[in-house]
């Protein structure tokens, strides 16, 4: 095992521009939740987009919190480092997502099961000039909307560079935001041309999104913690590194058979190589040379231990549970 740079001089100017943007995003989702919160009214849509922009400050504060921690050094009580502080928000980030998706979802449900009508009243924010509070709250969905996809677009492309599954978790929540504000919004006009019910479905609606997000996060948190093998940032298919790492290993005239074994630990790999030799000369030079030559590959390459063995022993078929 080698001493090995954790983050490239640019992959850290793109950490600092992500953690800015991240404090950005903070900055702004509170003046929108306040601005939401004022106008929220009885409708039950505008209750479910506030509620998602509550829950859209977790993955923020969690990318800076784990930021911060997982640059901890090893020591002897965590001798592996802190990188798994990034795995631990973005699992805390999803069973938040979920939870309060659902919580939204059987509010609304019930509340369009038993044929509440939901009135939206006229209001005197400017004087005396009465005005439906409806505008103000098309107003404040729209502000909560669109400032969100603009940063959701500049998050993503940071996010697949540093591999970094909480970041990317959050552009793709703020790139999804219109569709929130879209359905509430919907609501309130919904509302306004006496469409009762039409509010309560676009919270349903809503809340369904929130769930589904909070899904399939809570998934990919739970697998990257359970040492599934790596995936890309999207989790649409394996990484292609460990397949890369075991070609080079081949390709190395001393090695007979090579298998390689990687996990996660938040936005770097981790894992082990074996190998099968040809013969036993200058092995210890051969395997700490393949390592160094390993390890500059990727800079997600974070540790490789190479083992010589007799005979490869490959993992079964994950079938029907994969």
């Amino acid at each position: 095992m080698s001493e090995h740079h954790e983050l490239p001089p640019d992959k850290h100017e793109r950490l600092v521009k992500a953690a800015r943007l991240e404090w950005f995003s903070i900055v702004y989702l509170i003046t929108a939740i306040v601005l939401l919160y004022f106008t929220l009214g009885n409708s039950q849509a505008m209750k479910a987009a506030w509620v998602e922009d509550i829950l859209g400050l977790t993955p923020p504060v969690a990318f800076l919190v784990a930021s911060r921690v997982r640059r901890r050094r090893p020591n002897d009580r965590f001798p592996y480092g802190y990188h798994r502080a990034t795995a631990i928000a973005y699992l805390c980030a999803s069973v938040a997502l979920l939870g309060l998706g659902a919580f939204i979802l059987y509010d609304s449900a019930s509340k369009l099961l038993k044929f509440e009508h939901p009135p939206i009243g006229l209001v005197k924010p400017f004087g005396d000039q009465p005005i439906w509070l409806g505008w103000l709250m098309l107003a404040a969905l729209a502000y909560s909307a669109v400032p969100q996809v603009i940063l959701g677009r500049l998050k993503q492309p940071l996010a697949k560079e540093l591999n970094d599954k909480v970041l990317y978790a959050d552009a793709e929540m703020n790139r999804a935001d219109w569709m929130t504000a879209g359905a509430a919004m919907l609501g309130v006009i919904g509302i306004g041309f006496g469409l009762w019910w039409a509010d309560s479905v676009a919270a349903s609606i809503i809340s369904i999104d929130i769930v589904r997000d909070g899904w399939k996060n809570l998934r990919v948190a739970v697998d990257d913690l359970m040492d599934k093998e790596p995936t890309v940032i999207d989790d649409s298919r394996a990484d292609p590194l460990p397949l890369w790492i075991k070609n080079e290993l081949l390709l190395l005239d001393w090695v007979k058979d090579a298998e390689v074994r990687l996990r996660e630990g938040g936005h770097v790999f981790m894992g082990e190589a074996f190998v099968v030799p040809v013969d036993n000369d200058d092995l210890v030079g051969r395997l700490e040379r393949a390592n160094r030559h390993l390890l500059d590959l990727d800079w997600r390459l974070h540790e490789l231990v190479i083992s010589p063995v007799p005979e490869i022993n490959r993992p079964e078929p994950a079938g029907g549970d994969g």
